[in-house]
């Protein structure tokens, strides 16, 4: 989707519709957007910044038609411990870093990369992520006193204890109307802004009632500006790069996992289509920009740009007019926001987190009790209980070994031999009493790659006398070969080599083919030694066998095999060697 395709059709009944929709996320997005900033540790203030400049920016250079772009909860977590650890001007230098690698990802076009997160870690993390956002507000909720803030989950928890005993009843009322007013809103008016209306009526009945009783923004942060701050580019060194690299790459990944998500979303309820790798483009230089006017990172909010759709818009311009929005009111009722109570916040990320922690899925997972189970519970319980960097880390690691697990059990080696009552090669027709000692053949199903080496390794022969000097691989149903599975079969060449035997292989698919032939192995093995079909290598093998070992044989693991070794005098040499190739013919009837 090009910048100027989004426009397709534009007119006036278009414009009316993006201004409505603008203005009605842009009055939802200023309680949320001063919410998140509070909660990520960070003042009032920024939160509407980023609004402001990340949501304009998000929907002019971003690859979907609907998204509405500002800071969201999913962030909280990671920005709060960047704050607390390496202060607010390394958050904004971090935050602009995870702009550059965005706008990186979008040009080399790896959006689609994000899609092969496991859902697993997904919810494992965003489900951790609500826990900690609806903890974290607890305190404002009670409205204790003299609380510090930690990084730690359980930190916080004993920090909550300890002072529990400085419990506000007026906070509590306080939150209590907010929280009222937004659940009531989204049960039987889903269309009103519930967030907004229930901030407004916390806060008036708060000032008329119980002045001075509650902390508000104002009393907790100062008062609020009513302009955009100066531009201010930070101090940026190597060693501050070095030192953010990591949580700029988790704020990055977790930008686009969040774009991403909203973007299908928004998909799905509009019936466009968006441009993953231009969505990430459009992230980065929002990114890039907020941190100049004091912004955090901002990514695509999925509730606001859900709101957006259901609102009528009709093209970007509705997340720009949001953005102008929220500026206006900015500038016209700034001073007013300052006597908001803390506690009113409270509700209304409570309310986010409830919404965001996926609590069905999450459920349903852990129900099932495989190894997504496992992979969910440790990424949610890391996520809780030490951070979202590692969580994440964990989790993409975990799910690997248990994608590498369930592929090497899909990859099976089994030995087989003709059916005479059909035309198939079967495993159950290979007994101890009904095998051939001098052919082996096996089927192989499934990649033969590093995480299924041990099972094709324990399945093939061994050295010794006894064991065949000739082996059929049926590798019809191996769709892909690594290094490693080329290693395996090259030990095999070898060994069979060294004992004087022949490696055959019938069906092999284009991708293994051209591996053998990048490797060389193909050559080892002999352009001859490959066949389109089992059996003409079979008819090949038995040309090729010592038939004075089969003398006496009572295997019986061929058709052939009662001429071959004497024991059916009833069976003529010449049915034994009916259809076969020239050189098998010629050694049943005597010849050279």
């Amino acid at each position: 989707m090009t910048g100027w395709g989004r426009f397709k059709g534009y007119n006036i009944a278009s414009l009316r519709k993006d201004i409505i929709s603008g203005t009605i996320v842009g009055v939802i997005a200023i309680p949320l957007g001063m919410a998140f900033a509070i909660a990520s540790g960070v003042k009032p203030e920024y939160g509407i910044y980023t609004t402001i400049v990340a949501g304009i920016l998000i929907s002019l250079f971003g690859g979907t038609k609907f998204q509405i772009g500002g800071p969201t909860g999913a962030f909280i977590p990671i920005l709060f411990a960047i704050a607390m650890e390496y202060g607010y001007e390394n958050l904004l230098i971090a935050g602009m870093m995870a702009g550059v690698i965005l706008v990186v990802m979008g040009v080399l076009r790896l959006g689609v990369l994000i899609k092969f997160i496991p859902k697993p870690v997904t919810i494992g993390f965003t489900a951790g992520i609500a826990v900690i956002i609806f903890s974290g507000q607890i305190a404002n909720f009670l409205g204790l006193r003299d609380m510090e803030r930690h990084e730690s989950f359980l930190d916080n928890m004993k920090e909550i204890g300890a002072h529990i005993s400085t419990i506000n009843l007026y906070s509590i009322l306080t939150a209590a109307i907010c929280l009222a007013v937004v659940v009531l809103g989204m049960r039987f008016a889903p269309k009103v802004p519930g967030s907004l209306i229930g901030l407004l009526c916390a806060t008036i009945i708060a000032a008329l009632f119980f002045s001075g009783k509650v902390t508000t923004i104002g009393s907790a942060y100062g008062d609020i500006p009513n302009t955009l701050p100066s531009f201010h580019f930070p101090v940026i060194t190597w060693e501050k790069i070095r030192l953010l690299i990591r949580p700029a790459f988790i704020i990055a990944m977790l930008g686009a996992i969040e774009s991403l998500l909203s973007a299908v979303v928004a998909d799905g309820m509009s019936g466009s289509r968006h441009d993953s790798n231009r969505e990430l483009v459009g992230q980065g230089i929002a990114n890039i920009a907020a941190p100049l006017f004091g912004g955090i990172p901002a990514t695509g909010a999925i509730a606001r740009t859900a709101t957006n759709i259901r609102s009528g818009a009709a093209s970007p311009l509705s997340g720009i007019i949001h953005g102008v929005v929220v500026f206006l009111i900015l500038l016209l009722f700034a001073p007013y926001a300052s006597s908001i109570p803390l506690a009113a916040m409270a509700p209304i990320l409570m309310v986010v987190a409830w919404n965001m922690s996926e609590r069905k899925e999450f459920l349903h997972l852990l129900k099932l009790k495989t190894g997504d189970s496992l992979v969910l519970f440790i990424t949610f319980l890391l996520t809780v209980f030490a951070d979202l960097t590692l969580a994440v880390e964990v989790g993409l690691v975990l799910a690997v070994i248990l994608f590498v697990k369930r592929m090497g059990e899909v990859h099976m080696v089994s030995k087989v031999l003709p059916d005479p009552s059909s035309v198939k090669v079967e495993a159950h027709m290979v007994t101890d009493s009904h095998d051939c000692p001098q052919i082996g053949i096996y089927n192989v199903e499934g990649p033969l790659f590093f995480g299924a080496a041990y099972r094709f390794d324990s399945t093939m022969p061994g050295l010794g006398p006894d064991q065949p000097k000739v082996i059929l691989l049926r590798m019809g149903k191996v769709p892909l070969m690594d290094t490693t599975g080329e290693a395996n079969l090259a030990a095999l060449v070898k060994q069979l080599h060294a004992d004087g035997g022949r490696l055959m292989i019938s069906g092999i698919q284009s991708q293994p083919l051209d591996l053998l032939k990048k490797t060389g192995l193909y050559d080892r093995i002999g352009a001859a030694q490959f066949y389109d079909h089992t059996g003409e290598a079979i008819n090949e093998a038995l040309g090729s066998i010592d038939y004075s070992r089969c003398l006496g044989c009572k295997h019986a693991a061929f058709r052939e095999c009662s001429a071959f070794s004497g024991l059916d005098e009833a069976y003529p040499r010449s049915a034994a060697f009916k259809g076969r190739t020239p050189a098998v013919a010629r050694k049943l009837s005597g010849g050279v």
